[in-house]
């Protein structure tokens, strides 16, 4: 079993057990932390994370700041990525696009679907990600590019 949905299941039914794992998950990248992400679902190839519209992700109109947003995404896309890959695989962020479609009003919850992916095949794969508002309007949309290559033997 991949080392993050193990941990996923080492905390599963603790209390507060999802909050201790989001955080977990947080602090492989401090930068995530700014934005305090949530595990909705999680598992191989999927990815559901959410983030609370607070104060400290507002930009100046008092709506989420667009990088805290592209900060879920690539949450949500790593997260993606490191339950699904391979072992003898790794993966790195090459780019990223992004389309704001509207004000972020609300919390958010943001979705990376990687069923498509050949894992053994592939050189990169684009992680596409939508970001939806409390009413399932979506306001985010993004393509997460990750370049794939083959560990080096040791």
């Amino acid at each position: 079993m991949n080392r993050v949905l193990a941990l996923q299941e080492k905390f599963k039914n603790k209390p507060f057990g999802n909050v201790l794992f989001s955080k977990i998950l947080a602090r492989m990248a401090p930068y995530f932390q700014t934005i305090d992400p949530r595990i909705v679902e999680l598992k191989h190839n999927y990815v559901k994370a959410s983030m609370k519209k607070r104060r400290k992700v507002h930009n100046h109109l008092k709506t989420v700041h667009a990088i805290a947003s592209c900060n879920l995404c690539e949450f949500a896309a790593g997260m993606a990525m490191e339950t699904s890959i391979p072992k003898h695989r790794r993966w790195i962020p090459t780019g990223m696009e992004v389309s704001y479609l509207k004000k972020a009003k609300t919390n958010l919850t943001a979705v990376c679907d990687l069923n498509f992916v050949d894992w053994d095949n592939c050189t990169s794969v684009p992680c596409p990600v939508s970001v939806y508002d409390e009413d399932q309007n979506e306001v985010v949309k993004a393509t997460i590019h990750m370049k794939v290559s083959d560990k080096p033997k040791k």
